[in-house]
């Protein structure tokens, strides 16, 4: 699993939830959840007014497995 390096600093725009931030870093929406824990404070929201500062980690890369599926690898 990769780990934290650091954090980045987001500004939301109207319209913004979690997953589709994630969707936006990470390619994948599943990784929400790993933005609420890096912002517990914003837990309940799920609809972002604009203006809202996230802390979004920055992510080591890792390697993907071979026994990923096509679609799960990027290719």
């Amino acid at each position: 699993m990769a780990e934290i390096i650091g954090h980045q600093i987001y500004t939301t725009k109207e319209g913004d939830a979690f997953d589709s931030i994630a969707l936006e870093f990470y390619d994948d929406e599943m990784q929400a959840s790993l933005l609420m824990q890096e912002n517990p404070d914003q837990c309940d929201v799920l609809i972002f007014d604009a203006g809202v500062e996230l802390k979004i980690p920055i992510m080591d890369a890792a390697e993907t497995p071979d026994t990923l599926p096509p679609w799960r690898r990027g290719l």
